[in-house]
């Protein structure tokens, strides 16, 4: 799942396994031998499967021999290099798909893009150019999308895997808004992440994960991020609103929201990779009830609920750094304002919450399992009755 870092498409893993798929990741089938009519699979790590019927999808190569042949130019990965109007070195020879390498949006660097969109865009631009119009073809931002049984996942521009390795800096939020107004039926809290510039917001790239509205929200990304929009300009987004299709506050105007104040110093993030090296410096400490204390916390971490918190403050070192949190990072930002109202200088909010913690590191919320929405006013409430068995968990399948 290139398009997704690790603990986005984790998601997916986790939503797989809850279908019965068992996944061997960090290995390869090395070879396959008949088992009596079966086929043994022999793994890298020494594993033996046995199946009734084996799938190869193990990618996609350009496929240039013919190109190399006649002389044309290829990148080290392969692609057939062209100009702005995908023609090769060879005016009298165009070349459009998946057999070319473009420049991708946020890095600038070749990629090659196995996407229908970019491909067809190809196409038009060379039927232009050889028509005597001066169409070009600028970036690729690899916009994609994919259905594992119930669950979406997709992404548009650049990964924080790109990021780094292409040295970018950036910033980050995680968060779990609903697909469409919580209180009408059938929607999920989905799994999202926005990237973008530390200095001035711009939008990098996006990640959705989920099950309702997942498509919508990465197109509207998808769209923001070519229009070179930052995360102020999706606060001011204007979506179309009615319960059964969005919210009054939309996915993609909460992660402008989260953004926002981040980046003006509203409060500090600390995320799920900071966890135990980071969080053992400090004092962690859980806002939630205290029956989603008891289901599970992450271990190290005292429970001074949201609505005690003012009450209790005493019970927090002011000398050292405060790594609060919860089920989202709702009541956490709520937290983390009260405790810097009252003086404490380093206090650091969990980005996601408990959700995107349990998509780095499994926890009983690792389930893959569709989830309750997500409901700022009452998200103590909500989880006390689905933590008593008196709400039911809201399910798309």
């Amino acid at each position: 799942m290139a398009t997704l870092d690790i603990e986005m498409a984790r998601d997916l893993q986790y939503h797989m396994a809850d279908h019965g798929v068992t996944l061997h990741l960090g290995t390869a089938a090395e070879s396959f031998e008949d088992a009596g009519g079966l086929i043994c699979a022999h793994l890298s790590n020494g594993e033996q499967l046995t199946a009734d019927l084996v799938v190869m999808a193990v990618g996609v190569r350009p496929n240039t021999e013919l190109a190399k042949q006649v002389g044309l130019p290829v990148r080290p990965r392969g692609g057939l290099i062209t100009d702005r109007h995908m023609r090769t070195s060879d005016p009298d020879i165009y070349a459009v798909g998946d057999m070319v390498e473009t420049e991708h949006m946020i890095t600038g660097q070749p990629m090659l893009a196995a996407l229908a969109g970019p491909a067809n865009r190809q196409g038009r631009i060379v039927a232009d150019h050889i028509c005597g119009r001066d169409s070009s073809y600028t970036t690729t931002q690899g916009t994609a999308i994919v259905k594992v049984f119930d669950m979406v996942g997709g992404g548009t521009g650049a990964s924080e895997r790109m990021l780094r390795q292409a040295n970018r800096p950036y910033r980050k939020v995680y968060l779990h808004p609903s697909g469409h107004a919580t209180y009408y039926p059938g929607t999920i809290a989905m799994h999202m992440k926005v990237l973008f510039h530390p200095d001035d917001g711009t939008l990098l790239g996006a990640q959705v994960v989920g099950f309702d509205g997942i498509d919508k929200r990465i197109d509207v990304l998808a769209t923001a991020l070519r229009a070179g929009m930052t995360v102020y300009d999706l606060e001011h987004l204007e979506l179309a609103y009615a319960p059964p299709f969005g919210a009054a506050k939309d996915a993609a105007n909460m992660a402008g929201f989260l953004g926002d104040n981040l980046l003006r110093g509203d409060y500090l993030p600390w995320y799920p990779e900071d966890y135990p090296e980071k969080t053992s410096l400090g004092t962690l400490v859980d806002v939630r009830t205290p029956k989603e204390y008891e289901e599970w916390h992450i271990p190290g971490a005292v429970n001074i609920p949201l609505g005690t918190l003012r009450d209790r403050t005493d019970d927090i070192p002011a000398d050292a750094s405060v790594f609060v949190y919860c089920r989202v990072g709702f009541r956490g930002y709520m937290a983390a304002r009260i405790l810097m109202q009252r003086g404490f200088d380093r206090v650091f909010n969990l980005s996601g919450g408990t959700l995107t913690f349990s998509s780095f590191h499994p926890t009983v919320y690792s389930t893959g399992q569709a989830n309750y929405p997500f409901v700022a006013h009452a998200e103590d409430r909500m989880a006390e009755l689905v933590l008593t068995g008196m709400a039911a968990v809201v399910d798309v399948r």
